[in-house]
């Protein structure tokens, strides 16, 4: 319970950033939904928009044409960041523009093989990153990846 306080409590300082960097109480908030094929397995936005911040929920390792997850960690990983990388090309950002992403693992022996296809979609610029171990994620997926990044 006091893991998951500490992931809201993020949540929020983001948000608060948000609103102070950004104007947000006097700009509207732009939700982006329906990425290429990018479905939202919940009510919620693929991400947010505000000001020149841009929120992404978390993305799995599922294939947009299926919807099925990937298969193992390596193909997981590849189609979790190519599927938060049409978020951001929609959202009016792209890769290089990231300032942190978050990483939930469902096991963390997967660390190195996902650091591996991770690090491969960032050759010039590395954004802040935190990764956990999780109890679970949606349906039954290895890995979410959420970010924060700018627009360009």
């Amino acid at each position: 319970m006091h893991f998951f306080l500490i992931i809201r409590m993020k949540q929020t300082l983001y948000l608060l950033l948000a609103i102070l960097f950004t104007g947000c109480g006097t700009k509207k908030i732009q939700y982006i939904n329906d990425v290429n094929g990018v479905g939202s397995i919940g009510p919620y936005s693929q991400a947010t928009i505000s000001g020149q911040i841009i929120f992404t929920s978390g993305q799995l390792g599922v294939n947009p044409e299926n919807n099925e997850l990937e298969g193992e960690i390596e193909n997981q990983t590849k189609r979790a960041m190519d599927n938060l990388k049409s978020i951001l090309e929609q959202s009016g950002s792209d890769m290089n523009h990231i300032l942190k992403t978050t990483i939930y693992l469902a096991d963390i022996a997967h660390f190195a093989a996902m650091n591996k296809i991770y690090a491969s979609y960032f050759i010039s610029s590395k954004p802040a990153r935190t990764t956990l171990q999780v109890a679970a994620l949606p349906k039954n997926a290895l890995i979410e990846i959420e970010c924060v990044a700018v627009k360009k």
